[in-house]
Parts: C-alpha cells; sequence; structure tokens
C-alpha cells in the first residue's frame, strides 16, 4: 500500500511543479509582444494572449477608409495568429504535448 501512496505523492509533486511552469509561462506570454503587419502601413503589437498593445499607422495609410480598415484588421489577424502560435508551442514544451482544455 505504501508504493501506491508514494506514487501518489510523485503525481502530486509533477502536477504541481507542472502548474508552476505554466504560470510562468503565462506571465512570459502576458509580458511578450508580437507584431503583425499589413504590408508596413499598418501595424499591430499584441501580447502572448493575442490582446492588444498597440496600433500604428503610416500617414499614407489613411487615403482610403476602406482600405484602412481591412489593413486594420489583417494585421491584428496577423499579430494574433502569431501569439496564437507563439503561445501554442510555449505550452506545448510545458505540457510536453499534452492536450489539456482551456490552455
Amino acid at each position: 500500500m505504501s508504493g501506491t501512496f508514494g506514487e501518489m505523492g510523485n503525481l502530486l509533486k509533477q502536477a504541481q511543479q507542472m502548474q508552476r511552469e505554466i504560470d510562468r509561462a503565462r506571465e512570459e506570454l502576458k509580458k511578450a509582444r508580437i507584431e503583425g503587419s499589413a504590408g508596413g502601413a499598418v501595424r499591430v503589437e499584441v501580447d502572448g494572449e493575442g490582446s492588444i498593445a498597440k496600433i500604428s499607422i503610416q500617414p499614407e495609410a489613411t487615403a482610403d477608409v476602406r482600405l484602412l480598415e481591412e489593413m486594420v484588421l489583417f494585421a491584428l489577424r496577423d499579430a494574433q495568429a502569431r501569439a496564437t502560435k507563439m503561445r501554442d508551442e510555449r505550452l506545448g514544451k510545458v505540457m510536453g504535448g499534452l492536450p489539456l482544455p482551456g490552455l
């Protein structure tokens, strides 16, 4: 019986360590900055979770409002896709490839 309790204790320690590593990775992702752009005329910077941190628009991009709107959306989607990839890679390393919901 004591072997079973020892194994459970080890599993609990491993789970706690993994949770600490996940928490650390999430903090790193919050601080990360990823840029997406639309031809350089519009740039969007997001954190590692995909939240918008900054938008930069070159003056020449303001001549056509519809085009500007499309470029902003494109740059935002580009930045968010890059952030998602970074998050998945970072958390994937921590999780050792285990698919856990909500991460």
